[in-house]
């Protein structure tokens, strides 16, 4: 076989212009091809005060395309581009509040997303036609497809914390979104049939891959965290379920809440999941990484993927965390370490 003939580098610098001529890129000359990141990225604290303020402040905007989504996003400290909707890894975080009397009219989408009430009451979600209370320390699921509304018959503002996978259906290029009028929505059986601990309606039908469970009253995840023998460093975790399955809520996102003795720290851990942590209440403090927050009731965190993550409690908290990790693991790409 004849010997191969070498390129002279002003040869290969012509080859290379050729190439991208025709959109075609050496694979040897890539800076991140193969190569993992060196540093994970920085996590973030959104005090609740900065928060609240700032929601208040969208509350005194009255056009129409306000009241209809009057949403804050929280960005990430290290956006990919300007249009990065993520807030940590595949998760989109953002505050909403509704005002008395107002309505965000019935619509659904491609991405999954979740509502954990802040404070107000008298606001009520429709989800596939169900009505949902929305109270404080509520959490409510609104799946991918499922149509959904928000209606406000209190008397004063209800404010939740919104969790939806926008990053990764953008990513993956499957963002669709249908204004209402309610068309094609399937029969479900009421939430309240899933809701008795070990025990399952017969014949419930449905092949849906979410919760037929859309929401999770604040006093039955309490009791249940109760209930739970503490941990190491006197921890306790309860996860949120889909009842027909025992798996996550959601095919991409999984919930947990964490109850932190004061005075106690918890064991170091890491995971290639990125998650979302709402101090539901208590005080203390959190290390991502080389970085250190303090915190207290309703800030806001995020643990970037890959980064160490240990708490200590100053008092007794809880801690709502929303994690990627059901993505993750569907993929058999999640690795969870503690130390």
């Amino acid at each position: 076989m004849a010997a191969t003939s070498r390129t002279a580098p002003s040869d290969a610098g012509r080859l290379k212009q050729r190439w991208s001529s025709l959109l075609l890129a050496p694979l040897w000359d890539s800076p991140t091809a193969h190569k993992p990141t060196d540093q994970p990225r920085r996590g973030h604290c959104w005090h609740w005060e900065d928060v609240l303020r700032s929601a208040q402040e969208a509350a005194s905007l009255t056009s129409p395309e306000v009241v209809e989504r009057r949403v804050l996003r929280l960005v990430n400290p290290d956006p990919v581009s300007p249009q990065d909707e993520s807030t940590v890894g595949n998760l989109s975080a953002a505050i909403q509040i509704l005002l008395p009397g107002e309505v965000a009219r019935p619509h659904r989408h491609s991405m999954h997303a979740l509502r954990f009430v802040l404070q107000g009451d008298g606001a009520t979600t429709f989800v596939n036609g169900q009505a949902l209370p929305m109270r404080p320390g509520d959490m409510l699921l609104t799946p991918g497809n499922c149509w959904h509304e928000h209606r406000h018959d209190g008397s004063e503002p209800v404010i939740w914390l919104d969790v939806l996978d926008v990053p990764l259906h953008t990513a993956l290029g499957t963002v669709t979104f249908q204004p209402g009028p309610v068309i094609d929505c399937p029969p479900t059986l009421p939430t309240e049939a899933w809701s008795a601990a070990g025990v399952l309606p017969i014949d419930a039908g449905g092949s849906q891959s979410y919760s037929p469970l859309f929401h999770y009253p604040a006093e039955a995840v309490n009791a249940a965290l109760a209930r739970v023998p503490a941990g190491p460093g006197g921890m306790r975790a309860v996860r949120y379920v889909n009842p027909s399955t025992g798996g996550a809520p959601m095919p991409t996102i999984d919930c947990t809440m964490v109850s932190l003795e004061a005075g106690q720290m918890v064991p170091e851990t890491r995971s290639t999941a990125n998650a979302v942590c709402l101090i539901v209440d208590g005080e203390g403090e959190t290390w991502v990484g080389d970085q250190h927050f303090e915190w207290s009731r309703y800030d806001i965190l995020t643990f970037p993927q890959k980064n160490w993550i240990r708490h200590r409690a100053r008092s007794a908290a809880r801690l709502f965390l929303v994690s990627d990790r059901e993505a993750l693991r569907r993929l058999d790409l999640l690795e969870e370490t503690q130390r």
